[in-house]
């Protein structure tokens, strides 16, 4: 279960680290949180709580925060898992509403923004596997794809000059997306445009192997980050 939770964080930070990148980014609240968020889902504890404090100073101040609403909001989406797998049903579906709860109002305060959209995006995409219920589970990677798709268009006039990690994270996201919601003709497009626009990321072998009708069982792991 440890190995299953580090997997998760590790593929959703990384896919934040790559697919938020700009080509002359200004500071980012991202910077401050993003390493111990990524060893709280490996499993810190104690850095996870730093993180989530971090984020609880900034909203102290700011409460309409968007980019510390998204990364707490992740954290609690984290612990949610983590209560229902313990067994804390009422606990665990307390901190699932208040962590949609608080992306869903970043996404609202700043709909244009990648560092908004993208945190989301990933976590539902990679929460949502472990999910039981298939209406949910389509639910959420519906919000996601949504994410990704408003992102790919804000990033559109420069998204040629991002690294392939980068480019590729993004499109593989789409694909996948749509893959699981059924809808074979779009993540085709994108599987696609992933062998051509990010011939260098990680992600083409699955491209690739999709493409031919033979793809692997799982979508594997976000291969590096910067």
């Amino acid at each position: 279960m440890r190995l299953l939770l580090a997997s998760i964080g590790v593929l959703f930070l990384s896919v934040v680290a790559a697919a938020t990148r700009q080509p002359t980014p200004p500071a980012r609240f991202d910077f401050e949180v993003r390493e111990d968020f990524f060893a709280g889902f490996a499993g810190n504890a104690e850095r996870l709580a730093r993180a989530m404090k971090r984020c609880d100073e900034a909203l102290a101040q700011n409460p309409n925060h968007p980019e510390a609403l998204v990364w707490h909001g992740s954290g609690l989406f984290f612990q949610a898992g983590t209560a229902f797998r313990s067994g804390d049903t009422a606990n665990g579906m307390a901190l699932w509403n208040k962590s949609l709860s608080e992306m869903a109002r970043a996404v609202e305060l700043a709909p244009d923004s990648p560092g908004v959209r993208i945190p989301r995006g990933a976590v539902l995409l990679e929460g949502s596997r472990y999910l039981p219920d298939r209406a949910q589970i389509e639910q959420l990677v519906r919000i996601a794809v949504g994410d990704y798709e408003h992102t790919l268009q804000i990033q559109q006039p420069y998204f040629a000059r991002l690294s392939d990690h980068a480019k590729g994270e993004l499109l593989f996201g789409l694909a996948d997306g749509w893959a699981r919601l059924g809808d074979q003709e779009k993540a085709g497009t994108y599987f696609k445009r992933l062998t051509s626009d990010a011939a260098s990321s990680g992600r083409v072998s699955y491209a690739n192997a999709w493409l031919s009708g033979a793809p692997p069982a799982s979508p594997g792991r976000c291969t590096g980050c910067h």
